[in-house]
């Protein structure tokens, strides 16, 4: 990793400045997946930095704290965000550059804000905190808190048949129809069945199958799956195998030798919530609806 990382404040801090400037350079506006690639070529940073996880929720901590990175210049009016996850400057953050001084000064600003905004809240309301509020206090580790609030650990804290559910809501706002569940017992390894009309002419049909884990999914799971689609007699097109876990690495040489096989994990799975804002209000970040996963943390 590059040497000359500042690494005595919040760390997604660095990522500011080289996310203006990545912005700039593909004309205002980028992917998330370009933008990334930019940081990590301007910052140096290696594959093991790269690697590095959240223990708790099993996110790749990089990609997480660009996510904040955006948020903070979000906040500041200098990065605006599509419904399609384009990721774009504004006017005013066309006209801007951050030095990484500049760039602690705005976390510093958003923080005590958001801080004192927590602290009147509590004034005025006197009740319980949720959940997902974090701890007032020294605002640096507070921006730690606040980095490390994952909407993943909610979904795990579904119940088996809740999650498989909740993933079928979920491919309903991909314009998947005809989603079934299907029953817990003889599914031959198949928790759903959907369709997707790609036009009026051609239609795909999925079998999806939902894994809530909290670590690595073992590949043998994977293997059986691809082994459920290639005996399949009813000609299905694709399999989705839905995780809040991660993937091995093989497993994704696996699914570019199998083409009916698509891969979704726990970093994934937070992306397609965020894009489509399935079971989240809209703040000025996303705040998981508990009212929303509710309903599937019990079995009816």
């Amino acid at each position: 990793m590059n040497s000359k990382l500042n690494s005595k404040h919040a760390q997604f801090i660095n990522w500011m400045p080289p996310f203006i400037e990545v912005l700039k350079e593909k004309g205002g506006a980028a992917t998330v997946k370009e933008i990334r690639e930019g940081i990590v070529e301007k910052m140096d940073l290696d594959d093991e930095f790269l690697a590095e996880r959240y223990e708790k929720s099993g996110l790749l901590r990089f990609n997480n704290q660009v996510y904040w990175a955006k948020q903070y210049l979000t906040w500041e009016k200098l990065v605006e965000t599509s419904k399609h996850g384009i990721w774009s400057l504004t006017k005013e953050g066309l006209k801007s550059s951050l030095t990484y001084d500049e760039a602690y000064k705005l976390f510093r600003k958003w923080i005590k804000i958001h801080s004192e905004a927590r602290k009147e809240k509590d004034r005025l309301k006197k009740k319980e905190k949720s959940p997902m509020e974090t701890a007032t206090g020294d605002i640096e580790s507070d921006s730690e808190n606040l980095e490390n609030v994952s909407l993943l650990d909610i979904i795990k804290s579904t119940t088996p048949t809740g999650f498989e559910h909740l993933c079928a809501r979920l491919l309903r706002e991909y314009d998947f129809e005809d989603i079934i569940v299907t029953k817990r017992s003889g599914d031959g390894g198949i928790d759903g069945t959907a369709v997707l009309k790609i036009n009026p002419f051609v239609n795909m049909s999925v079998y999806f199958q939902c894994k809530r884990f909290d670590g690595t999914v073992p590949i043998s799971y994977i293997r059986e799956f691809i082994g459920v689609l290639a005996s399949d007699q009813k000609g299905v097109d694709r399999g989705l195998l839905i995780s809040t876990g991660t993937f091995p690495p093989g497993a994704y040489e696996l699914e570019r030798r199998n083409t009916m096989l698509e891969l979704i994990d726990g970093e994934k799975l937070i992306e397609m919530f965020h894009k489509v804002e399935l079971g989240l209000t809209p703040r000025m970040e996303y705040d998981p609806d508990m009212s929303f996963f509710a309903q599937f943390m019990e079995d009816n």
